[in-house]
């Protein structure tokens, strides 16, 4: 087939595939053939392309497009979109296309699966066990990420919290600054150098703009200096026909008005006016046209001028309210008040009579109308109308008696006559009412001793469900009668505890009272005795059988008594006054504290209880529960240690004390802590022999204890027994002891001067346990080694000494602190400011180590580069309070209030911002308010002896005008408060002699340090 057909052929087919409608342009496609062959080039012309036509579209192939295709709205046709069709028209083709084949998907479509290669291999998908491993890979992923999720978000909220403090906001960078502004004065806020206006700039010179001032502006202006021209008609001038003009200055009279008006305030407020009714009131300068009040004449109530409206509407509403229920005496009782706070009493007593006429029967109207009278007599003559209406009311009976009394009466000249008054009414009020246990009660507080017998005993037959009368009678009776009269009340009351607890308490009054003399001395024996817990529980008789009797009475008549109830039995029989029964107290105690407890929860419970009881004040009671708890733990040494700090907070006696820790020991052998509290106890008395059998027992017991061994050793070196703690120490060193008994055989060898042997006893220490790092005496060692070489002059062993720690201990920052005083003093302070850098590397964290760095900056008179520290510091450790106490003690005066809110907000109870802020006070003269904060700073922090010395010397400034009295009770208490710790005072007391070690003498040197050295000295 020739070419032209072939060229023909694919015309037709084309035509056949695309139609559409002829263009009249013609277009030359890429077909378009030239024959070269030496003939004449003959030119072949397709019919033109339909509309949106790329050639090879057909075959899959994509055309493209040049620059010069481009027109003002050519447009690529879709993906799928044949020639001639629009583009809406090739999306829905390619909708119904992608319904009829589905599972077909499109090339460069995303797949969940294959991912972008869907288009590539969209027919070769995994098969059903590549998506199961992918299912359970997913599923382990899930688990793995489920595990770590808490140290996820922990590791997270870290970053966070560690992002935000290195990167603050810019509101909270300047919140400080921000503060400082309330602190600036009218000329710092004049000083502040006015904005440049760059808008006018490029005006000429000497040319001005002005802004019109508006209108109002002006008008108000006028009326202020407004003056007013009047004829005066009256007062005629001569030389003017009788007329006269006066020219007012509105101005001057509305100043001068309030002049006035503030005069009258002032005075009127600085005045006090004394009512008939005896009310202090006064004029309210701030309120004076609200506060006029107008006082009722008769002074009974004040009423202002717009309640008198309400006033007429109460009265009113009680006259509908008594006219419509004439019986209801409330109303008539309302409208009596009413009528009587307004003042009008003889209306008040006219309405009343009515109500007591229209109400008869109520109690409540006779009293009132009993109050409204007059005179004694009235009033009485008022409660014979009501008894005679009323007779069986208790309380007209009462208000009867109580106006015979001489008080009432005005006879206060006849007081047996008006008493035999008041018991002749009660007497004729119990022969109606012989039930009312008030009118028994009354009639026996009117009588004497033997007739308050007798009618206690006809009070007990008319009413015998009362217990107050049986318990009162028994207390009246001898102990014979009173046990007749408590079985029978047991009797009539089986439910009642309280009589067995009176029955208790009767026998053992009864037996104290048989013992006498002879009782005090089985008392101090049984003390001692540990079978009787130390004579808590104690033989007393029949008490302990009617405290068993009881319990098991009650329990089984159904009575419900528990064990708070019984415990607080217990706390009335200790209070009881004069003669306290701590025997029935004991005896409730052991029967009744183990109601309702669980065994396993009866150790904890207990000690709870006891704690309580304590705080109460119920030390008695709270003793016999611990020691019921030691009866059933006495292994327990924690038990055994909170019954000995019971008697010595509470000034028990010290042979107990001794006894109880001497019977601690015996069960607890191994406890290492009980033993030195007896050695410890003995000692403070005084008896130092004592106290050595103490700690040589404790040894047997404890071969190996350490604590004993320093104990026996602080003994000896306090008593001045250097050659027994000396040996003492060389025993314990040959034995292995550890970095402590090393520790303090150098410490005996400083004290008794002997450099050498001080040296050589820490170098081979340090040679055995110079790198234990959990241990806190090793350091020490590091230190005391370097101390003494720089006593001895040696500066290179000082420094080797402490290069050694460095290396030895490289987290302890005292180590470092140490080296770096080393070199401020000999003058490096380039070697010590790189020491302090390096330390705060090993170290991150410590404010010390800040502080220190801080501190040397300061005595080198560096105060910027120590204010930059300070601010690096309080970024590395924002909750330190001995850096925010610096911060406060150095800012400048205008910023140490805002630098001190601060602080209190960062370290609320921190002890050293508080006694920074006293500081702050006592600076500004603010003694009470500086006491107070001083005051609250010793009870945080009892052991820090600078706060004492703080506290010691604001009062030995504050004493100078002759209250020296202070500043001895603040020696006083720093002397029960034996503080150990604080910068100064623990390098003050180490430098002081022994003699001169005790808490007043360290207090004063740590005072006057105080004073002489602001910065501490390094």
């Amino acid at each position: 087939m020739s070419r032209s057909a072939l060229e023909s052929k694919e015309l037709a087919q084309q035509r056949l595939l695309y139609g559409g409608p002829t263009v009249s342009r013609p277009v030359v496609s890429h077909h378009t053939q030239v024959q070269a062959t030496g003939q004449r080039a003959t030119k072949i012309s397709f019919p033109p392309a339909p509309k949106g036509y790329v050639a090879g579209v057909g075959r899959g192939a994509l055309g493209f497009t040049t620059r010069s295709d481009l027109g003002p709205a050519s447009q690529r046709p879709a993906l799928g979109q044949k020639p001639g069709q629009d583009a809406e028209a090739a999306q829905g083709t390619h909708r119904e296309s992608g319904e009829e084949g589905k599972g077909k998907k499109q090339e460069g479509q995303f797949d969940a699966f294959m991912g972008n290669d869907a288009g590539l291999f969209a027919q070769r998908y995994g098969d059903e066990e590549d998506r199961e491993a992918d299912e359970i890979w997913d599923k382990v992923d899930a688990r793995m990420l489920e595990r770590r999720k808490r140290q996820r978000e922990e590791n997270a909220k870290r970053d966070i919290e560690e992002h935000r403090r290195r990167n603050p906001k810019i509101t909270e960078q300047f919140q400080d600054l921000k503060r400082e502004l309330s602190t600036m004065t009218q000329n710092d806020w004049d000083a502040i150098p006015e904005i440049g206006d760059r808008s006018v700039k490029r005006q000429p010179r000497g040319k001005a703009s002005y802004v019109p001032v508006p209108d109002t502006l002006l008008q108000r202006a006028a009326q202020e200096r407004q003056s007013v021209s009047q004829i005066d008609e009256q007062g005629g001038d001569a030389h003017r026909g009788g007329m006269a003009t006066t020219t007012t200055d509105l101005t001057a009279v509305g100043e001068s008005r309030g002049t006035v008006l503030s005069m009258k305030l002032d005075s009127l407020g600085s005045e006090t006016q004394i009512s008939q009714s005896g009310l202090q009131s006064s004029v309210d300068p701030k309120g004076y046209l609200t506060s006029l009040q107008s006082s009722s004449a008769g002074g009974l109530g004040s009423f202002q001028q717009n309640d008198i409206q309400d006033v007429k509407k109460a009265r009113k509403l009680l006259q509908s309210v008594t006219a419509t229920n004439p019986s209801h005496a409330p109303g008539w009782i309302a409208a009596a008040r009413l009528e009587s706070d307004l003042g009008k009493a003889q209306k008040a007593r006219a309405l009343i009579a009515k109500g007591c006429a229209a109400c008869p029967k109520s109690e409540d109207i006779w009293l009132h109308a009993s109050l409204l009278q007059q005179t004694p007599d009235e009033k009485k003559v008022c409660i014979a109308r009501g008894l005679a209406q009323v007779p069986k009311s208790v309380r007209l009976w009462l208000e009867a008696a109580r106006l015979e009394s001489p008080e009432v009466s005005g006879e206060q000249g006849r007081g047996d006559q008006a008493t035999a008054a008041q018991r002749r009414v009660l007497r004729k009020a119990l022969e109606r009412l012989p039930n009312s246990v008030r009118l028994w009660r009354a009639l026996v507080d009117l009588s004497s001793e033997e007739d308050a017998r007798v009618l206690l005993r006809r009070a007990t037959e008319c009413c015998p469900q009362h217990k107050e009368l049986w318990l009162a009678l028994a207390r009246l009776e001898t102990h014979e009668r009173a046990r007749k009269v408590l079985n029978k009340a047991r009797q009539t009351l089986p439910t009642e505890p309280l009589i067995w607890v009176a029955a208790a308490k009767l026998e053992e009054a009864n037996l104290l009272r048989k013992r006498g003399a002879l009782g005090a001395e089985e008392e101090k024996r049984a003390r001692l005795d540990p079978e009787t817990s130390f004579g808590v529980f104690a033989e007393c008789g029949l008490v302990a059988k009617i405290v068993d009797r009881a319990v098991k009475s009650l329990k089984q008549n159904g009575a419900v008594v528990t064990r708070e109830q019984w415990l607080a039995f217990a706390e009335d029989c200790e209070r009881q006054r004069p003669q306290p029964a701590l025997g029935t107290c004991a005896q409730l105690v052991k029967r009744t504290v183990g109601e309702g407890v669980e065994e396993e929860d009866a150790k904890k419970t207990w000690v709870a209880d006891a704690e309580e009881l304590e705080r109460r004040g119920s030390v008695h009671t709270a003793r016999c529960v611990l020691h019921h708890a030691l009866s059933k733990f006495p292994a327990k040494k924690g038990l055994w240690r909170r019954a000995a700090l019971l008697e010595k907070r509470n000034a028990g006696d010290p042979e107990v004390l001794d006894a109880i820790l001497a019977r601690a020991t015996t069960y607890c052998p191994r406890s290492e802590l009980l033993w030195l509290m007896g050695a410890k106890e003995r000692w403070l008395r005084g008896d130092v022999a004592g106290a050595r059998a103490v700690l040589s027992e404790a040894f047997a017991a404890n071969p190996e204890s350490e604590e004993v061994v320093l104990a026996a050793f602080k003994l000896e070196f306090e008593n001045d027994e250097t050659e027994r703690a000396k040996v003492l120490l060389a025993r314990a060193r040959s034995q292995g002891g550890g970095p402590r008994v090393w520790l303090k055989s150098a410490l005996l060898e400083r004290e008794l001067g002997d450099p050498a042997e001080e040296r050589s006893i820490l170098a081979e220490g340090l040679s055995k346990h110079g790198k234990d790092q959990e241990d806190g005496s090793s350091w020490k060692m590091h230190v005391m080694l370097a101390q003494n070489a720089e006593c001895a002059g040696d500066l290179a062993g000082a420094r080797a000494a402490l290069e050694r720690g460095r290396r030895d201990q490289p987290k302890r920052w005292q180590v470092w602190a140490c080296s770096a005083a080393l070199e401020e003093r000999h003058g490096s302070c380039a070697r010590a400011r790189a020491q302090l850098e390096q330390a705060r590397l090993r170290v991150p964290g410590e404010p010390n180590l800040w502080l220190a760095a801080v501190r040397t900056e300061r005595r080198q008179g560096n105060h910027k580069q120590a204010d930059a520290l300070m601010a690096k510091a309080l970024q590395d450790c924002p909750e330190s309070g001995q850096l925010w106490a610096d911060v406060i003690e150095h800012a400048p005066r205008p910023q140490r209030k805002s630098k001190s809110v601060d602080a209190l907000k960062k370290c609320k109870n921190d002890p050293r911002v508080v006694r920074a802020v006293a500081g702050l006070f006592a600076q500004d003269a603010k003694i009470e308010k500086a006491r107070s904060w001083y005051d609250r700073s010793v009870k945080l922090d009892r052991d820090d002896g600078d706060a004492w010395a703080s506290y010691y010397l604001f009062e030995c400034r504050a004493g100078l005008g002759g209250r020296g009295e202070l500043e001895e009770e603040v020696a006083r208490r720093c002397e029960e408060a034996q503080p150990k710790h604080g910068e100064r005072w623990q390098r003050i007391a180490k430098e002081a002699p022994r003699s001169e070690r005790g808490a007043r003498d360290v207090l004063r040197k740590t005072a006057l340090d105080l004073e002489a050295n602001p910065i501490p000295r390094p």
